[in-house]
């Protein structure tokens, strides 16, 4: 009796199993869970990415024009199908261009497996397969067309497309992937800011504008126009007090310098780190440190009927510097409150908006900052700079639906470590590590003999 209950408890664990295998895998093919691990999930779509697909709020239909012979079709599909699986209503059609030949010619279509992405009447080309292409090109239909954005040349501006350290070109060439178009724009030609534009940038201009050109940005403005405006404390007034005006702001005279910097590692008091953010729209959830080499503090007039939002704040330990800074000793001046310096915290940014006085235009936007050095390609890549950059330019064309976009990348791909650190890992695995493998060997070995 006992060997049968034995038997008949293998047979009802068998029976179990196969039941609990057949659940398992019926529930595998109704179900799916994928998990990865690598650090901002390397391996699936990007954090990025993922924000991107929750700003289109419609379906998105892909057209791929890839023949059916061969694996093209298969890898299209498997690569898309990390965005359908965050948008369920992202589409793929696949079409044979070897169908209709004079079609593709039509349509312009002349690689095998390129894809047209359809949202909201807009379309965008792609003839290349990588996550950072498709998700540019989803960033630039929910822009719906591409923006134009004139940068104002010919009086020693920084220029967009640049590479020199002063310019603008680095982050100029990464927003024309996501649909900016930089075009310049020379007073010496035209006399007014062209039909069209859709935002003007005055890049730290180092020489005085003429007058006509002053009149024409004020006019620009005056009639609703959005603009992003770069000054440089040592540039002077360059016969910008009438935009200044326009804009109900007002430039401190002096440098603004920051005595806490030290403490920050900073060796010259004119670079100024700044880690928090006055309540904006622009800077709303932003967490990254940004650096800002030279800076004019900026203060509000209230004319113009604008709403100022400060944007960029100095520390209480800053200060409006009046005298010549030493550059072989920056780090010894000294607050002055007799010679009328101004005490911090003070701002260097603003954030401005108000109803357009234009009729096709629900609201006009203008961003003042007192320094147009973080923007440059020499130092862009500090902090989140760059990040910064960006929000101030979708916050300046109205693509509030971008402002938050994470463009951080991954943590882990690069390891960084001191020389202190590296000297450590050296010596642990040319030394230690085999010392270590011949003690293990010889004990073995020994007690081989003993036994």
């Amino acid at each position: 009796m006992q060997r049968l209950w034995k038997r008949l408890d293998g047979w009802l664990f068998a029976l179990l199993l196969l039941i609990g295998a057949g659940a398992i895998g019926y529930l595998g093919t109704r179900y799916a869970h994928v998990a990865d691990w690598t650090a901002n999930g390397r391996l699936s779509l990007s954090p990025q990415s993922r924000a991107v697909l929750a700003k289109l709020d419609g379906p998105v239909e892909i057209v791929s024009y890839a023949k059916p012979q061969g694996d093209l079709r298969a890898a299209i599909a498997g690569f898309l199908q990390r965005y359908q699986q965050v948008k369920p209503d992202l589409a793929l059609r696949f079409v044979d261009p070897q169908q209709d030949p004079a079609k593709m010619r039509e349509l312009g279509i002349g690689v095998d497996g390129e894809l047209i992405l359809h949202y909201r009447g807009h379309q965008q080309r792609l003839t290349e397969l990588s996550e950072s292409s498709v998700t540019n090109a989803l960033e630039r239909l929910i822009r719906g067309n591409d923006r134009i954005v004139a940068f104002v040349t010919g009086d020693g501006e920084r220029l967009p497309g640049g590479q020199g350290n002063a310019d603008m070109g680095t982050l100029m060439g990464q927003l024309a992937e996501s649909g900016l178009r930089a075009v310049p724009l020379s007073f010496a030609q035209a006399t007014a800011v062209p039909q069209g534009t859709d935002l003007v940038v005055l890049a730290s201009p180092t020489e005085a504008l003429p007058a006509g050109a002053v009149r024409a940005l004020v006019a620009y403005v005056q009639d609703g126009g959005n603009l992003l405006w770069l000054r440089d404390p040592a540039n002077g007034d360059l016969g910008l007090a009438p935009l200044a005006d326009a804009l109900g702001i007002q430039v401190l005279p002096g440098v603004l310098v920051d005595g806490g910097g030290a403490a920050l590692g900073l060796d010259d008091p004119r670079l100024l780190a700044v880690g928090m953010y006055p309540p904006n729209p622009i800077t709303r959830g932003f967490q990254l440190a940004t650096r800002f080499p030279q800076v004019a503090a900026l203060a509000r007039t209230g004319a113009g009927g604008w709403t100022a939002t400060p944007l960029l704040r100095s520390s209480a330990q800053s200060w409006t510097e009046f005298h010549p800074i030493d550059n072989a000793h920056p780090s010894a001046i000294r607050y002055d409150a007799a010679a009328g310096e101004f005490k911090g915290p003070l701002d260097f940014a603003f954030a401005l908006d108000r109803l357009s006085p234009s009729p096709d235009k629900r609201e006009q936007r203008a961003v003042a900052v007192g320094d147009g050095d973080f923007l440059s390609n020499a130092y862009l890549g500090e902090g989140g700079n760059r990040a910064l950059g960006e929000r101030i330019f979708n916050w300046l064309l109205g693509d509030d639906a971008l402002i938050n976009v994470p463009h951080e990348g991954v943590p882990d791909r690069v390891l960084r470590i001191d020389q202190a650190e590296l000297n450590v890992a050296s010596i642990g695995f040319m030394v230690v590590l085999p010392l270590l493998l011949l003690a293990i060997g010889g004990l073995i070995a020994w007690r081989r003999r003993r036994a």
